[in-house]
């Protein structure tokens, strides 16, 4: 049987509708606002990079951008409206997701307990009980303040002290939650401290869950296959995944569709029966041109980043400088509905200038008159809420596509 197809202008717009990137980035970014939106993304992933401004705060600004870093403070550690946890990486997440993330403490406790006695110093299991001791007499804590007496490491994360190891075991297993950030330093209480009592009472049976993960996953991505669908949340295992999918299509509650690529190839996917009627009421993308985050949810996946947008992105920072193609750490620009290319920029706020070292264009765009306009245009805005007050050009910053 032939499936129905949905060509790649419908796909993307569809796909960047669902991550709040066709309309304009305009609107409020504060209070139950803000939640929504982050609601609307899935989640945010928190990195401590902040070249420009750090990751998450990036993403809230391609949105909106009436977002400040400030108004995230008060959901995460007033409201409690977030959280913060584990996706495919630290996430910052909507609250009422965390009875969902109770089987995966318990699968996380028996999966990282046998890679974590390989890779950290012995003795971080000792200090289990010593550290939600001190926390329920004392209050919260950072890894600066526990530990005593324990060598300190040189290293990255594989050369925390023991003490250290033991509060990151302790939150990814849910002991511990993140109650609020110093800095980029966590600060670490008693879950029981920080996630409203309603919602750390409620349950969720494991069967539960898989309709849950993969129902939404859905929902977020508008169109996937059941490894994408797993790999949305990283919540259930791919088999779970693949189980609901044929249970899901036998009921007629998803279908089979062809999703057409960049380069007009197609291939198979899992959709809502309405998905094309979605499509086609998406509206006309934005003009503008955004400065997206390295790990926008959006390309997250960079397979799919590729097929859908033709758009090959690998981030260098781990690359040693002499193989770096593009640079240390290149951000994505979207314009309307397309990837047109990647720049190296970086705010210098002690000076107050945002330096663009370069701009690499895509195969087929040029930087034409009206495009350099819009993205001048972009760059200040950036700057200023990087808290610069000027942008500055290197000399040779328009590259050819490499």
């Amino acid at each position: 049987m032939t499936l129905p197809v949905l060509p790649n202008p419908e796909a993307r717009r569809l796909f960047l509708h669902r991550h709040a990137l066709i309309e304009a980035p305009s609107g409020p970014a504060t209070g139950a606002d803000l939640a929504a939106l982050i609601r609307r993304i899935g989640f945010v992933q928190v990195d401590s990079i902040a070249t420009v401004e750090r990751a998450h705060h990036m993403m809230l600004f391609s949105r909106r951008q009436t977002y400040r870093p400030a108004a995230l403070k008060p959901l995460l550690e007033r409201d409690r409206t977030l959280w913060e946890h584990w996706t495919h990486d630290a996430s910052i997440l909507p609250v009422e997701t965390f009875p969902y993330w109770k089987h995966r403490f318990a699968r996380d406790a028996d999966r990282l307990h046998a890679n974590w006695q390989r890779w950290f110093r012995d003795g971080y299991a000792a200090q289990f009980d010593t550290i939600l001791n001190r926390i329920a007499a004392h209050g919260p804590v950072t890894s600066s303040d526990v530990g005593e007496g324990e060598a300190r490491g040189k290293g990255g994360w594989w050369d925390w002290h023991p003490s250290k190891t033991a509060l990151e075991w302790l939150w990814r297993t849910g002991q511990l939650a993140i109650t609020r950030r110093e800095g980029f330093q966590k600060v670490y209480d008693l879950t029981e401290r920080v996630i409203p009592a309603d919602i750390l009472r409620r349950d969720v049976a494991f069967d539960d869950k898989v309709e849950w993960a993969l129902a939404s996953a859905l929902g977020h991505l508008g169109y996937a296959t059941p490894a994408e669908l797993q790999a949305y949340w990283n919540a259930v295992p791919l088999e779970a995944a693949k189980g609901w999918c044929s249970a899901a299509l036998a009921r007629g509650e998803i279908i089979e569709v062809a999703v057409q690529g960049a380069d007009g190839s197609v291939r198979k996917a899992l959709a809502r029966p309405d998905v094309f009627e979605d499509a086609k009421a998406v509206p006309a993308a934005a003009g503008r041109i955004r400065v997206l985050s390295p790990f926008d949810p959006a390309l997250r996946d960079r397979k799919r980043a590729e097929f859908l947008f033709g758009f090959h992105y690998r981030i260098e920072v781990f690359v040693p400088e002499a193989q770096r193609r593009f640079g240390y750490y290149v951000f994505p620009l979207l314009e309307g509905d397309r990837l047109i290319g990647r720049l190296d920029a970086k705010a210098f706020r002690s000076e107050r200038a945002l330096r663009v070292k370069a701009f690499w264009p895509e195969n087929g765009v040029r930087l034409t008159k009206l495009r350099a306009e819009r993205l001048d245009a972009e760059l200040h805005r950036i700057a200023r809420f990087a808290g610069c007050d000027r942008v500055e050009y290197a000399d040779g910053w328009a590259r050819e596509r490499c």
